[in-house]
């Protein structure tokens, strides 16, 4: 919270720690969620300390204290990738606010009411965290198209573990909105070549 510049209550922190252990059926997915909620240590600001090194910027080269908010959010790197998950949002909820706290801390402003797709705006959030950790080192954009591989294998994991649950409901109330809205982005080549045939439909 300080780190974002935020004041939370200890109702939102309760809630946000209990929502990220009961976010999916899936314990992978869970435990995904839980660490990129929980890598603040891995931060260039954390780094300096646990390493007693003097270098706390960017990782990325530009120059920037490396501060959880910048590593996640604030980077030029990783801004495009973060307004293609928000275009994905609007498709879903065009009301959802462009809120650092809602991807990073699973934490929504007071005032917002419309939760019909928090399940689906929680994974599509877990794909994009790792994809932008895998880049932080690398001074280059977050691939919007391994971001999408990413969310298709959460996809696939929670499809198994709601299998195996007999919640297979809820699942696709969870994921069929957005495996339209992915399908609508991706060429026929593209579907193939990564295999992402829906497991919903079976198309």
């Amino acid at each position: 919270a300080k780190d974002i510049n935020r004041h939370f209550s200890k109702e939102d922190i309760h809630a946000s720690r209990k929502y990220m252990k009961k976010c999916s059926p899936s314990l992978v997915i869970r435990e995904m969620k839980i660490k990129t909620a929980m890598r603040y240590h891995l931060m260039p600001v954390r780094m300096v300390i646990i390493k007693k090194s003097a270098d706390n910027r960017c990782w990325q080269g530009f120059g920037e204290i490396g501060t959880l908010l910048h590593c996640w959010w604030e980077c030029k790197l990783v801004q495009p990738l973060w307004k293609t998950v928000w275009g994905f949002l609007k498709d879903l909820e065009p009301e959802t606010p462009f809120d650092p706290a809602i991807p990073l801390l699973s934490i929504y402003p007071k005032d917002y009411k419309s939760f019909c797709y928090k399940d689906t705006w929680t994974c599509m959030f877990i794909a994009a965290l790792f994809t932008i950790a895998k880049t932080w080192n690398q001074p280059k954009c977050p691939s919007v198209i391994d971001w999408m591989k990413k969310m298709w294998h959460i996809y696939t994991m929670a499809y198994y573990a709601a299998i195996k649950k007999n919640e297979f409901t809820s699942f696709a109330g969870t994921w069929m909105m957005l495996e339209t809205i992915i399908h609508s982005k991706l060429t026929q080549e593209q579907k193939t070549k990564h295999c992402m045939f829906s497991l919903i439909s079976g198309s």
